[in-house]
């Protein structure tokens, strides 16, 4: 992971920015968050089902919504993100909302070293995995977190998205639907508002979806499920059409925008002499 300190603190300070932009933008909506209103879309609570009286780690939590509002719903939370600035935030509305999350700032792939709870359910949503090299470390990570019997569950973008430059108006094939060499992207504003002034810098790597289901099973997780969709929940790619359900698409759409994974941790069995 050493090759990789540059890049992720290049990313830290690109998402330390973020938070301020992000938590004054529309798609966070945080009057709304902080009036009861879920930040959970309709594939994470149904994957996830009831979660009250739960422990729960979420992966790259950003600055909590979701962790929250897991918490909302009876889970005992603790979540770890990259950026300290966004932990602080996570804090603060932790203690606004009167809940009982726990933050952790760290490196995803080195949760281990700061987190040594296990869990019933492992968490992850939405622009994860991209800023990671190495999936193996991951799910290896994944597996010591989870309890024998304990759930992953992971929504993300797809893989195809992020073949495409979308920097120059019109989304230009440009990258490999599994590129191992890391991606450099600069550009003007944050998905959440791309009227800011702040200059993304980020550095990334595509996994396609051998890569993610392999490494969980790799690592000693047992697939349940892989569903792919064609609907986005987030506006967040050039010329999406608003579904009647909220969700988003493409006018001709041609390949899924999400797919998700449910993998559990087996118990240990003693075998009969």
């Amino acid at each position: 992971m050493d090759d990789n300190t540059n890049y992720f603190e290049t990313n830290k300070s690109t998402w330390n920015k973020k938070v301020a932009i992000h938590v004054k933008s529309e798609m966070y909506n945080m009057e709304g968050f902080k009036s009861g209103e879920t930040s959970l879309k309709p594939y994470e609570l149904k994957a996830l089902g009831d979660v009250s009286g739960k422990s729960l780690l979420h992966l790259q939590c950003h600055f909590g919504q979701d962790t929250l509002s897991w918490s909302r719903l009876g889970a005992k939370c603790t979540a770890v993100d990259l950026s300290d600035e966004a932990i602080k935030l996570a804090i603060k509305l932790n203690e606004e909302l009167e809940l009982d999350a726990e933050f952790v700032c760290c490196n995803v792939l080195e949760t281990s070293k700061h987190v040594a709870k296990t869990f019933d359910i492992v968490f992850t949503s939405y622009g994860t995995i991209g800023w990671l090299p190495d999936l193996k470390l991951w799910a290896k990570m994944i597996f010591e977190r989870l309890k024998p019997g304990g759930v992953f569950y992971i929504v993300e973008f797809h893989p195809i998205l992020w073949m495409y430059d979308y920097n120059e108006g019109q989304p230009k094939m440009k990258y490999h639907y599994n590129q191992e060499e890391v991606i450099y992207d600069e550009y003007d504003g944050t998905y959440a508002d791309l009227s800011s002034k702040m200059v993304s810098k980020e550095y990334g790597w595509n996994h396609g979806l051998s890569d993610v289901v392999n490494a969980l099973i790799e690592a000693g997780l047992q697939i349940e499920y892989l569903n792919e969709h064609d609907e986005s929940p987030y506006d967040v790619f050039p010329d999406l059409i608003k579904t009647e359900d909220g969700m988003f698409k493409m006018e001709n759409q041609l390949f899924p925008m999400i797919f998700e994974v449910k993998a559990n941790k087996k118990y240990k069995t003693t075998k009969k002499i």
